[in-house]
């Protein structure tokens, strides 16, 4: 799950960077309105955690601009700003939910894993990887023409993150680190295992290796 955190403290933003990932997300952290505008233009997330009062364009004006261009990634807005206009106007901007500054680190976590899978169960996510198979990301189930083939879930996951890093290189650290848990043991056997198997499903020639570096889903 990759998440986008707008937040103007340095410090802060390291250490909710660093609990989120060690919690097995993937967090691009950003420090002012606009450089997050203009990251999000370029880069597809599954949730934004935005702290509002921040330089160039506040949280409010943000997710507006966004919500105006259509973009409806699920948002938690983090303030110190505790009155019920500030409130009201953060959920009419369109935020999904609201943390009050300061916050536990645990709450955070619990308000991200609860609205992730609201999101994740509302949605389909099926995807077209070629004009006779369909990718259910859910269901962990590719359709070839009439026949269903099950994903285990280290092949899901590795497939749904090339998937999502279509035509561009996602190197073999930041496979990984998505794909196992900080205590299990990878291996480059395990994972040239898992490509393998996919390429049988989904084609050899969709699935590019890149000598010392990673692969590509094309």
């Amino acid at each position: 799950m990759n998440i986008l955190y707008l937040e103007d403290d340095i410090n802060l933003s390291a250490t909710i960077e660093e609990f989120l990932n060690d919690e097995g997300y993937n967090v691009v952290s950003v420090y002012d309105g606009e450089e997050a505008l203009n990251v999000l233009y370029k880069q597809n997330f599954d949730l934004l955690i935005l702290d509002i009062q921040v330089p160039k364009l506040n949280g409010f004006e943000l997710l507006e601009t966004l919500r105006n261009a259509n973009i409806q990634t699920p948002t938690i807005f983090t303030t110190s700003l505790n009155s019920i206009e500030d409130l009201s106007k953060g959920y009419s901007v369109g935020a999904d939910d609201y943390i009050k500054k300061p916050f536990l680190l645990k709450e955070l976590h619990l308000r991200v894993e609860a609205l992730l899978k609201r999101e994740y169960k509302t949605k389909e996510y099926i995807i077209k990887l070629d004009k006779n198979i369909t990718y259910n990301i859910n269901l962990q189930e590719i359709q070839i023409d009439d026949k269903k083939i099950i994903l285990n879930h280290k092949e899901n996951e590795l497939l749904k993150l090339l998937v999502k890093n279509k035509n561009s290189c996602v190197l073999f650290d930041t496979i990984f680190e998505t794909i196992w848990s900080y205590d299990e043991v990878h291996s480059e056997q395990s994972l040239r295992t898992y490509i393998k198997n996919l390429r049988k499903i989904v084609g050899k020639n969709k699935i590019v290796s890149i000598k010392k570096q990673g692969y590509i889903f094309v």
